[in-house]
């Protein structure tokens, strides 16, 4: 049975790292234990549980930095930035009650850790992007600090962009800082009804592209939109564009992409939705809410060109059946499929496009059997545990995690 530690500061951090590399001892690192279940099952007797690392360190609404310790609730942070009316610009999601756990669980620092961005990533880019600086401990039980209060500092190795996506694998951390932006005054959304994948994909990078400022981008099938509470009623595929700003601004600017898209649509069919109902319909497709996700099927994360999916699409209906879900303008593909279906299969769909595939929620059993992230050409994956032994030589951070050396 693994054992739970939970530090209350940095020193018991430290010391426990300290302790657990001298015996050579792995160790699960987590912060609320709300992603516990995406990557393969990390075999090691020992957790440490960063959720004891709580609170708010510094806050200047004025500099658009937040700095707090690793396992501060998500909820919390957000919530102190809405008094000032700014926002984690990223969009980070509570994937929590997708994987079976509470709502309301995750903390910033596990966030950062598996690089989780929303909808919005398109406009505003990942959570990585918005990493500033970073303090914590190695698996060498070396305590470090990078990068600092500033969007320009350029000090040595800009170790939070690295730390982003990590997993927990190189290190534990304590204290993160990021770049905050002001919240949009007014989001609205435009909806395109009855485009086929091909049609919405080339619907949605075109309002990408257009002076419009779309925030964004989403296509949902007709058996999934149904289940969507924004949308039902539609009977229909629907196309979603998020638009957010002044008021005034948004409506000028959803005036525009109407006049831009209005040509191609069949029948000239559309809909607008106003603030309340487009913030509903967006927290649900980053929630992944209209997907059918239960323990009896898998949801697969595929990122990809935008142009490719259609074809991806198409290939994967001649070999199973699934719920899919186009989010980020067409550059990123869900799929809700039957319970151990072939991850070859899935991969072999992104070979001539050069995307990823990764198995997002399975069972323990089949994440521990499947590659649950995209294997890694030779030289990448040569160069992965490179870094991995640089942070981590004992391998005792989350061992397995990503893939069974690393």
């Amino acid at each position: 049975m693994t054992s739970a530690l939970t530090p209350a500061d940095e020193r018991q951090l430290l010391e426990l790292m300290l302790h657990m590399a001298a015996r050579k001892t792995p160790v699960e690192i987590v912060g609320g234990g709300s992603k516990r279940a995406l990557g393969r099952p990390v075999g090691a007797e020992h957790r440490i549980a960063l959720s004891g690392l709580s609170g708010i360190e510094l806050y200047e609404p004025e500099e658009l930095v937040l700095t707090a310790w690793a396992g501060t609730r998500l909820a919390l942070i957000e919530s102190a930035l809405a008094t000032h009316r700014q926002m984690l610009a990223f969009e980070p999601i509570d994937y929590g009650p997708l994987l079976g756990g509470a709502p309301g669980a995750a903390t910033i620092g596990g966030v950062l850790a598996a690089n989780l961005s929303g909808p919005r990533r398109p406009k505003a880019g990942a959570a990585r992007d918005h990493f500033l600086g970073a303090e914590g401990v190695s698996g060498r039980a070396a305590a470090f600090k990078s990068g600092g209060r500033v969007v320009k500092n350029v000090t040595g190795f800009d170790l939070p962009k690295l730390l982003a996506g990590s997993w927990g694998t190189l290190a534990a951390l304590w204290e993160v800082t990021l770049k905050v932006l002001p919240a949009p005054e007014c989001a609205q959304s435009l909806l395109l009804f009855g485009l086929a994948p091909e049609a919405a994909v080339a619907a949605m990078n075109r309002a990408l592209a257009s002076v419009h400022m779309v925030s964004g981008a989403a296509h949902l099938p007709a058996g999934v939109a149904a289940r969507c509470a924004s949308l039902a009623g539609n009977g229909g595929a629907v196309t979603a564009l998020r638009v957010e700003g002044p008021e005034l601004s948004v409506r000028h600017r959803l005036s525009g992409l109407q006049t831009l898209l209005g040509a191609g649509l069949p029948g000239g069919e559309s809909a607008l939705l106003d603030d309340h109902e487009s913030r509903a319909l967006w927290s649900a497709i980053g929630d992944l809410a209209p997907l059918p996700v239960s323990p009896e099927c898998e949801l697969w994360r595929l990122s990809l060109p935008p142009a490719s999916a259609p074809d991806v699409l198409a290939a994967l209906a001649q070999r199973f059946a699934c719920d899919w879900l186009l989010d980020q303008g067409g550059g990123l593909l869900w799929l809700c499929c039957a319970a151990g279906t072939p991850g070859e299969v899935v991969r072999e769909a992104l070979a001539t496009c050069g995307g990823h595939a990764t198995l997002w929620h399975a069972s323990a059993e089949r994440r521990a059997a499947t590659p649950v992230f995209q294997p890694q050409p030779a030289a990448l994956a040569a160069l992965g545990r490179r870094v991995k032994h640089s942070f981590d030589p004992l391998g005792i951070l989350n061992p397995g995690r990503l893939s069974p050396d690393t």
